[in-house]
Order: C-alpha cells, then sequence, then structure tokens
C-alpha cells in the first residue's frame, strides 16, 4: 500500500466495502468550485490497484445545481444504494442547494435523482448543509449525519429515504455538535460503543485535523475526546474529512482520508491515503501517517 492510494487531487471521501470490493467516493479537489460538477468513485479488491468510476451523478437530474457538488457519502439499504452529497454551498435560507440525495442499484452508479428536490435545503440549528456521512445501525436504522460552519446535527432516515423519522421529542433534527467540531462527521461502531468522529481547522490549509467522541448512543453526547490525526513531518499535513473500512478477516480498521503536501498553498491540492487505525480501552489511539505500509 503506498499513500496517496490514487493519482490526482480529491478529497472527502467516502469509503464502503460491497461484496469483497473497497469504494471510495470522492470530491474532485479544484479550488474553483464550478469546476466541481461531479463526483468519481474508485473501487479495488486489494486496496493497491484502483478501477475509476467517473462521473457517477446523473447531473441533469438536478437542474437546480450550477455552482459544485462535493463531500459524498454512500449506503446500502434494501437492496439499493444512496448517494448524498452537498451542492451550490449555499450561505443562507432561501439558496438553491444544499443536501441532495441521489440512488442507483449498484455501488458504481449512475446515481440519478430521487426527490426532484434537496433532501435539506436549510440552515437547522446554524449548520450549513453540507458533509453528509450516513451510518447504518445494527438494527438496520440509518442516521444521516452532517453540518458545516462549526455545527453538526443528526437525523434518523425514513425506510424510503425520502426524509426523517421524528425523535422522541417531535423534532426531525437534533443538534450534537461536539467541542471543537467544524465539519465532514463520521461515526463507527465497535463493540457497542459510538465513535464520532469530526475535523477541526480550515479544510485550505495544514490546521486541518481529525477528533473524535464516544458515547453508548448515536445521539451523543459527544464530548472531545482529543485529536488522532494531525500534521506530522516530513509526511503531510491537513488531514482530515475522512470517512474507513473494516477488514474482517484481519479485524483493522483503516482510515480513509484527505491529506496535503507540507506547505503547499493551493487550497486544492488535496489527495486520497489510507492509513491504519487502532482502538484500545474504547479510546483511539493516534493515527501514524505514512507512505506505504
Amino acid at each position: 500500500m503506498t499513500n496517496p492510494v490514487i493519482p490526482g487531487w480529491y478529497a472527502d471521501p467516502e469509503a464502503r466495502t460491497y461484496e469483497g470490493r473497497h469504494w471510495i467516493y470522492a470530491t474532485r479537489s479544484y479550488t474553483e468550485y464550478t469546476q466541481q460538477m461531479n463526483l468519481d468513485a474508485f473501487s479495488s479488491v486489494d486496496l493497491i490497484h484502483w478501477n475509476k468510476h467517473d462521473s457517477i451523478i446523473g447531473m441533469k437530474d438536478f437542474p437546480w445545481i450550477w455552482r459544485a457538488v462535493w463531500a459524498p457519502t454512500q449506503i446500502e439499504h434494501q437492496g439499493r444504494h444512496y448517494l448524498v452529497f452537498a451542492s451550490n454551498d449555499i450561505q443562507k435560507d432561501g439558496e438553491a442547494g444544499g443536501l441532495e440525495i441521489a440512488v442507483a442499484d449498484s455501488p458504481e452508479g449512475p446515481y440519478r435523482g430521487y426527490l426532484g428536490k434537496p433532501l435539506v435545503d436549510r440552515f437547522i440549528y446554524g449548520a450549513q448543509p453540507i458533509d453528509a456521512h450516513l451510518f447504518k445501525d445494527d438494527d438496520g436504522a440509518v442516521y444521516l449525519y452532517y453540518g458545516g460552519w462549526g455545527h453538526c446535527n443528526v437525523a434518523r432516515m425514513n425506510e424510503e429515504m425520502t426524509g426523517f423519522i421524528p425523535f422522541s421529542d417531535g423534532q426531525a433534527v437534533r443538534s450534537i455538535t461536539p467541542p471543537g467540531y467544524v465539519e465532514g462527521p463520521c461515526m463507527i461502531k465497535k463493540d457497542g460503543l459510538y465513535y464520532l468522529m469530526w475535523s477541526m481547522g480550515g479544510w485550505t490549509n495544514g490546521t486541518y485535523r481529525v477528533a473524535y467522541g464516544v458515547s453508548g448512543s448515536p445521539l451523543g453526547p459527544f464530548a472531545n475526546e482529543g485529536t488522532i490525526l494531525e500534521r506530522q513531518e516530513p509526511v503531510a499535513e491537513g488531514p482530515g474529512h475522512h470517512g474507513y473500512l473494516y477488514l474482517p478477516d484481519e479485524d483493522e480498521w483503516l482510515i480513509v482520508y484527505h491529506r496535503r503536501i507540507i506547505g503547499d498553498k493551493e487550497p486544492g491540492n488535496r489527495m486520497l491515503c489510507i492509513d491504519r487505525m487502532e482502538f484500545e480501552a474504547g479510546r483511539i489511539k493516534p493515527v501514524i501517517m505514512t507512505d506505504s505500509w
């Protein structure tokens, strides 16, 4: 395994495994947003040789998207594959865009429009509707974590994946912002514990990094238990906005993330990498970034 795992500039990876094949869904990383008008996926059986699946979204189904798409998350539910992604970088309520949802019959797509409108198109609890992460619990419940601008929300998807099931208090969306949260939530469940991870710092520079919290519930609360991925000389800086893979045969967890070359001032120059992620006694150990392992 060598890092970066895929040539070119990509960011915000979501990773999944279906029928022995690993998938990474990623943002085309450009500083000029209008060049980010579709998403690419990559698949591999050995984590070394990757096939590119270009332009996986049927963008004609989203005529209101004019500026950009990025930060995908993907999940299989009841035999279909769903893709949620951010669009247009909306700055206030009333602007077109937010979090979109698309559907396909296979992991590679093509992902077609599902609702004819965004899934989330407004600011709730101050969270910009970006950076979605879909998590399926052991009981089959699918949760959507999302949010930028320093606010993290969670909602439970309905069975049709068209909207949300209200929580016991009647609210469809709940704020669960942990201390230090900026964006890029990611959820892992291991041994009955829920590990929420998120990105801190700024995505355009070397301050980007990942912290985490632990709870007995997917709804938290999540305290900030510390930073697990950050600038590491001489390897890289600005690591963050990640997903993960679990290899059951090896009982091994991998973190799939983007990072930057130290000192590179071009914000869009981000690359996809994979390293080992280890748990110990209810904690996540600091991740060691590598060029190869």
